[in-house]
C-alpha cells in the first residue's frame, strides 16, 4: 500500500510558530506548535465560538510536548473534529493534534508522520524500556483520545527520532486514526 500523499519531511532548529486563521466555522492551522499556541488557540476559539473544525493544513511538529498536548486537550474539549485536506501535512507533534479530533478525517493525498522520540542527550524512545514511565504521558493521552496503545510503541518503531515514516492507508485503519476508509477518501485497497 502507498503512502496517503507525497510527503516530506520539514527539519530545522529555525520554525514558523503555530497561526491560526478563522474561515466560517472552520479553524486553519498552519506551523510548529510551542509553548504560546494553547494560549493563542483559547483567543482564536473565545472570538470563533461557533467553530466546529480544525483544519490542519501544515503541522510539521512541536516544539514543546507538554504545549502540545495542552492544546491537543483543548481541541478535543471544544468538540471539534479534525481534518488534513488534501494538500495537508501532519507530522510528529502534528500528528497527535490530529487524534485530539472528536471525528478526524483525512482527505486524498494528506500527508501523516510519525516518529520516536528522543531526549536532549539523544536517548531514543524506542531504547527506553516500556515500563519506564516516561512512555505513560503518550499512553494516556493516546487512551483518552480512544487509540490504541500499539500506535504509540508503532511510532517509536516506525522511524528514529530525526527521521520520519510516512504512514499509509492501513496504518491509518489499524490504529483506529479515522472512523472507516470513507474518512480517508479512498477505497483502502486501491492504495
Amino acid at each position: 500500500m502507498d503512502e496517503l500523499g507525497s510527503c516530506s519531511a520539514v527539519g530545522g532548529v529555525d520554525y514558523d510558530p503555530m497561526r491560526f486563521e478563522v474561515e466560517g466555522d472552520r479553524i486553519v492551522a498552519l506551523g510548529v506548535i510551542d509553548g504560546s499556541t494553547p494560549a493563542v488557540f483559547r483567543e482564536v476559539m473565545a472570538d470563533a465560538p461557533d467553530a466546529t473544525e480544525l483544519e490542519l493544513r501544515n503541522v510539521p511538529g512541536s516544539a514543546d510536548d507538554e504545549a502540545n498536548l495542552q492544546l491537543a486537550r483543548l481541541v478535543r474539549d471544544a468538540g471539534l473534529s479534525t481534518i488534513v485536506p488534501a494538500d495537508g501535512m501532519v507530522a510528529s507533534g502534528g500528528t497527535d493534534l490530529f487524534l485530539a479530533g472528536v471525528y478526524r478525517v483525512l482527505q486524498p493525498g494528506a500527508c501523516v508522520g510519525v516518529h520516536s522520540w528522543a531526549t536532549g542527550d539523544g536517548d531514543q524512545g524506542r531504547d527506553v524500556p516500556r515500563d519506564d514511565p516516561q512512555h505513560q504521558l503518550y499512553l494516556s493521552y493516546y487512551e483518552d483520545m480512544d487509540i490504541p496503545a500499539g500506535f504509540y510503541w508503532f511510532t517509536l518503531e516506525a522511524a528514529p527520532a530525526e527521521g520520519i515514516y510516512w504512514m499509509n492507508a492501513d496504518d491509518v485503519l489499524r490504529f483506529n486514526m479515522v472512523e472507516n476508509a470513507r474518512d480517508l477518501g479512498v477505497e483502502c485497497n486501491d492504495r
